[in-house]
């Protein structure tokens, strides 16, 4: 008797995407709708394509399960929006309800993919990554495996690990990894269509390390990342093993760094000593999470002595990055450069869509009073100086580098200045992006390369990009207010569970021993 043919497994796709500061202005519709708010077959169609807009790890799902076997793809929602304060409630119920009518449409599923940041939250809703993926689990049933990658800052709930079979999160930091983790991610689905069965171990620890040292080079959570690394290749019982920083401005009970290890054959006992093996390991390493930033007398200092021939330098506004949910338009920096007359000094993103739009009305060529911010807010101060518009541009591009390479990104009407009396030259963006790609420079024809000080708005993803031009000991992260300040002590926490390190020293553990 001939055997009919196996069915082509169903698997929906579905992705939320925000890192949600509690400290920013709500996330809207339009704020997904100018990054990326997909629906149904343009997803498949999007992601089988060199370039789009959508989040790295949707084409790297879709490229493994296609080099794996036959599947069919039933994408239902993917939304994502730069980071940013919580999301509308309304906005995030209609989200949820989308998902919940696509996902009971597509059935009988044989699996679900869940491509999420991880750090969401809504205004009313403190754990929307983990109500989605308990949504999906209540609609699927108990036997359909749940697959689900996040952000290494990403904010993990009990709710949502109880919910899927097997958590990824990145290993890189800069972000280089999202295709690799989503690929893994289809290798482990395929193994629970074969009929493999997962457990997890999961370990909250009262460390929200500021972000600047969460690097994956070097430093304490390069180490522990090692740790992990090893960890899965001595034992293949073990299938994942991810230690997440956490995103400490979503101000949240589920805030802190976390470890979860996924183990083969259902081990659950095995799932949580590995788990708590990472946990102690970091816990005894917890003094290295601290922020080491320069102050801005120093770092214009260091910029004066790189304008008159030293190493030229990149100095990192880390307080403002809009990769975090700032608003990419303080000046304390551009102010202190240009009043010291800093040379050969290159400036990006500086977010300003009012004065954008005056450019673009002005033409290339012209000179005016360019000022900034003039609708002043916290820490975002007004600041004034006569300009002259170099270029402009409809900001538009694709990143050649780091973890824009080859993804497509948009500034909005975007514009080249440069400040009179200092020339310092300024990239000028209608939305917020942080700079960590290149190509948002050089797309006004500039050479990165022969600027003396390039001075980026971002945390840590320019590394990844800028690398080409600047080793780590020529860039220098600088103390200044803004929304994403490392100095953690700083803000007026509501929700973080305390006591927690670094903000309260003598926080302490009760698994440490």
């Amino acid at each position: 008797m001939v055997q009919p043919m196996p069915r082509a497994p169903r698997i929906a796709i579905l992705g939320l995407h925000l890192e949600a500061n509690a400290f920013a202005p709500v996330t809207v519709r339009e704020d997904f709708a100018r990054q990326c708010l997909e629906r149904g077959e343009a997803i498949s169609r999007l992601a089988r394509q060199p370039v789009s807009h959508l989040p790295s790890e949707i084409p790297g799902f879709y490229r493994r399960m296609d080099e794996t076997g036959p599947w069919v793809p039933l994408p239902i929602l993917v939304m994502a929006a730069p980071p940013g304060g919580p999301i509308d409630q309304s906005l995030l119920n209609d989200a949820l309800d989308e998902m919940r009518a696509g996902l009971a449409a597509a059935l009988p599923l044989d699996g679900v993919y869940i491509a999420n940041h991880g750090a969401s939250s809504a205004t009313g809703d403190e754990d929307s990554d983990g109500s989605m993926a308990a949504m999906m689990r209540s609609i699927v049933g108990p036997a359909v495996p749940i697959l689900c990658t996040h952000d290494l800052h990403c904010n993990i709930s009990e709710k949502l690990i109880g919910a899927v079979d097997a958590f990824v999160g990145y290993r890189t930091n800069p972000h280089v990894d999202m295709r690799e983790r989503a690929a893994e991610a289809a290798d482990l689905l395929r193994e629970a269509l074969g009929g493999e069965r997962f457990a997890r171990g999961f370990v909250r620890l009262p460390i929200t390390p500021p972000s600047v040292s969460l690097l994956t080079a070097r430093g304490p959570y390069a180490d522990r990342m090692a740790e992990c690394q090893a960890l899965m290749a001595r034992d293949p019982r073990i299938a994942n093993a991810s230690i997440c920083g956490g995103f400490v401005f979503s101000d949240l009970p589920k805030c802190g760094m976390t470890i979860t290890v996924t183990t083969r054959g259902g081990d659950q006992a095995l799932a949580d000593a590995a788990a708590l093996e990472i946990a102690r390991a970091t816990w005894a390493d917890r003094q290295r999470y601290v922020a080491k930033l320069m102050s801005l007398a120093d770092v214009t200092g260091r910029a004066k002595a790189a304008a008159q021939g030293a190493d030229p330098v990149l100095i990192a506004d880390v307080a403002d990055n809009p990769g975090g949910g700032g608003r990419g338009n303080t000046a304390n920096v551009l102010r202190a450069l240009h009043e010291a007359g800093v040379a050969g000094v290159l400036l990006a993103n500086f977010v300003d869509p009012g004065l954008a739009e005056e450019a673009h009305k002005l033409g290339e060529g012209a000179r005016f009073t360019a000022q900034f911010n003039r609708n002043p807010s916290e820490f975002s101060a007004t600041f004034s100086a006569p300009a002259r518009i170099l270029k402009l541009s409809d900001g538009k591009g694709v990143g050649r580098r780091g973890t824009m390479a080859g993804r497509a990104f948009d500034l909005g009407p975007a514009a080249l200045l440069e400040l009179e009396g200092s020339g310092i030259r300024v990239v000028l963006a209608s939305l917020r992006r942080q700079c960590h790609e290149p190509r948002m420079i050089e797309m006004f024809g500039v050479d990165i390369a022969a600027a003396r000080v390039v001075v980026v708005k971002s945390r840590g993803h320019f590394r990844a990009g800028f690398d080409e031009f600047f080793p780590d000991e020529r860039i220098l992260e600088v103390d200044v207010p803004g929304l994403t300040s490392p100095v953690l002590v700083n803000f007026p926490w509501k929700r973080l569970p305390r006591p927690v390190f670094p903000i309260d020293p003598g926080a302490g553990w009760s698994g440490a021993a």
